[in-house]
């Protein structure tokens, strides 16, 4: 049964990271109070939230701990332990419920419950063993991709097979646990969707964006994405069908390939606001992270229209001490960055967003700027 959470009380959010600090502080300034779960004192969300539990996501003492401080629990990541979800989902609050997460959690079963949907994925096979990967080239061909069905992001986990010499690098993958191979899609664009859907069905959809990856991490957003008004219509609705056909109850971000002749396939789901949707902080009247809070909390949804072109470049690791050092010359940029102690390669320790009148104007500022030195653009190249 839905509930209406009010300004003071407690929303709980499992995972502590950048995503959750953001959420937090969506929901600090609607009223609420904010208790985080995350391993790692003084994580980004634990920063800004009112109280951090320090344990792990599969600590069942910490989950009911949490529980028993929230009036309604979501969560900033999908990996979360299976037995702490059934105790969740039987003791606790939590309109996003499980079932999305465990789809969500499998790359077999994302595909399977997409296609039940009615959308298209890239052809694939699934491979149990190292035999099924040779079996799926010859059904599928070369270049492939093999991916471990569970776990993996930002191109972890995952192998491109670009000739049959590669086969046998694929016993590490395959020893993990069941995986994907799938076909290599020629695609022309990646594009993604964040759709949101509350308690009693209403259902919002941000602007298309229009993604940018540099060695399988996000570099670029996009907004407006370039792309044909017919491409438009069929991301925004193969959204639609998917967030419908899965029960959806808060944030869903639906990453697509956008091949030849305005070909759409889902490349994966994530049941949580996202890295591409950070532009709407500053660009769309509601935010993901408000609007994320306003759906579980059982509140009408805001508009999601966009009020300026906007570029979003993330900050790694390796630009966080150029953007530090330019921030006195650098006029409305918009600067997130998250807390993190150490700065890593390739770790993401923030982002910048670019409100301009047009996002090719945007791009070239933030090209000329210096601080993503060599960040070429993989527009032909394959996200994984």
């Amino acid at each position: 049964m839905s509930k209406v959470i009010l300004p003071g009380e407690t929303i709980g959010i499992i995972g502590g990271g950048q995503l959750g600090k953001m959420m937090a502080l969506s929901a600090k300034g609607m009223g609420f109070r904010v208790v985080v779960l995350d391993p790692t004192e003084d994580c980004p969300c634990g920063q800004v939230a009112d109280e951090q539990i320090v344990g792990g996501y599969d600590d069942l003492e910490k989950i009911k701990q949490l529980s028993a401080q929230s009036d309604v629990i979501t969560y900033e990541f999908e990996n979360i332990d299976a037995i702490a979800l059934e105790w969740l989902n039987e003791n606790a609050y939590v309109p996003q419920g499980t079932e999305l997460l465990r789809v969500t959690q499998d790359r077999i079963e994302e595909k399977h419950n997409i296609e039940t949907a009615g959308v298209r994925v890239a052809p694939y096979a699934v491979v149990t063993k190292v035999e099924d990967v040779r079996a799926g080239v010859d059904e599928l061909g070369l270049p492939a991709v093999l991916k471990t069905a569970r776990g993996g992001y930002d191109g972890k986990g995952q192998l491109v097979l670009r000739s049959v010499d590669d086969i046998d690098l694929a016993e590490r993958l395959v020893s993990q646990g069941a995986c994907v191979l799938e076909k290599w899609i020629p695609f022309e664009k990646e594009i993604s969707v964040i759709i949101t859907r509350g308690t009693n069905g209403e259902t919002s959809v941000f602007p298309v964006a229009e993604n940018v990856h540099k060695e399988n991490i996000l570099h670029q957003t996009i907004v407006p994405a370039r792309i044909s008004m017919k491409a438009e219509a069929q991301a925004i609705e193969a959204a639609k069908q998917i967030a419908s056909a899965l029960g959806l109850v808060g944030t869903l971000a639906v990453e697509m390939f956008l091949a030849e002749n305005d070909e759409l396939y889902i490349n994966e789901l994530a049941p949580r606001p996202h890295n591409s949707g950070h532009y709407t902080i500053e660009a769309c009247e509601t935010s993901q992270f408000e609007q994320h809070v306003r759906a579980v909390c059982g509140w009408p949804l805001g508009s999601t229209n966009l009020l300026k072109p906007a570029v979003m470049v993330n900050i790694l690791g390796e630009h966080q001490q150029l953007l530090l050092d330019k921030i006195p010359g650098l006029q409305d940029w918009k600067i997130h960055l998250y807390g993190k102690k150490e700065a890593k390669h390739k770790r993401k320790m923030g982002h910048v967003t670019l409100l301009r009148e047009t996002v090719e104007i945007a791009l070239d500022e933030a090209e000329r700027s210096g601080i993503w030195e060599g960040a070429a653009e993989m527009i032909g190249g394959q996200k994984r």
